[in-house]
């Protein structure tokens, strides 16, 4: 599938994901030694809602339109909704990150497409700390590796645009890993069929990660909805931060009831390997 995210900014998937990013930076700034973000797919920064590509969809209404009003939020749930309370525009996982920086915390934000680079530059512009790249995201990763900080977190969250999208995510996690392997890993993808998932579940144990927790959040398909909609998606994290499964079953638990869309809605957080 070709998951452009200027249609989908702001929908239960994102929900999910920067909860869980959110949650990660949380536990590393628990720590005074700097630590790095890499975000490999960057896009924009920053999503219009009220323009042309998020209105084709309107899922945001059905994903943070949902959430804002939530009872006393906790942890990194509340947080998540603090930073994402405006309904005109949403953030991006690399202004997000960016808000979450301490002055001895950096960011690198990689984007390839000329057109959301420039955005993406321009809405990174006010954080001294947040660098913008043009770049394949996973070409430039393995340069960036190991960070000075030897702590941080690389976010790998590409469009799917191709039809190997799962097999590229899994070879760049390995190069990456035999390069960084105390990082923290968030692998995000849609989820249309379990066996993708699992595969590339394999894939990342087969590089030599130990410690694999995986999380889905699937909203149910409403009657009538079309097939191509996403109904599902899901998150690989590598080397969780201890609370860190709590916190996103909590997380999930809160949510779930609000952005149900159909039969057949859950959410999971389930150790693949290991287990902190």
């Amino acid at each position: 599938m070709n998951y452009r995210h200027a249609f989908h900014a702001g929908n239960f998937a994102d929900a999910m994901k920067h909860v869980a990013l959110v949650a990660v930076l949380a536990r590393l700034r628990e720590k005074d030694k700097p630590f790095a973000v890499i975000d490999t797919h960057a896009g924009r920064g920053i999503y219009d809602l009220g323009g042309a590509d998020a209105r084709r969809t309107s899922e945001a209404a059905s994903g943070i339109g949902r959430l804002r009003d939530l009872s006393a939020p906790s942890g990194a749930l509340g947080r998540y909704l603090e930073l994402a309370h405006d309904p005109a525009r949403y953030p991006g996982s690399p202004l997000i990150a960016a808000a979450l920086l301490r002055p001895q915390d950096r960011l690198v934000a990689i984007e390839k497409h000329p057109e959301e680079f420039a955005a993406l530059k321009s809405a990174l512009s006010l954080f001294p700390n947040a660098r913008a790249v043009m770049a394949d995201g996973y070409e430039r990763l393995q340069a960036l590796l190991p960070p000075p900080e030897r702590r941080g977190l690389v976010l790998i969250d590409p469009a799917f645009e191709d039809e190997d999208e799962f097999a590229a995510m899994g070879r760049a996690f390995a190069a990456a890993y035999r390069r960084f392997a105390t990082g923290i890993y968030l692998l995000w993808f849609p989820l249309k069929r379990r066996a993708e998932m699992d595969a590339l579940a394999g894939d990342v144990v087969s590089a030599g990660a130990t410690k694999l927790l995986g999380i889905v959040l699937d909203v149910g398909r409403s009657r009538g909805a079309p097939p191509e909609r996403l109904a599902a998606a899901g998150l690989l994290v590598v080397n969780p931060p201890f609370g860190f499964d709590a916190e996103m079953r909590a997380a999930l638990d809160a949510v779930l009831p609000r952005l149900c869309q159909g039969p057949g809605a859950a959410a999971a957080v389930d150790w693949l390997a290991g287990e902190a």
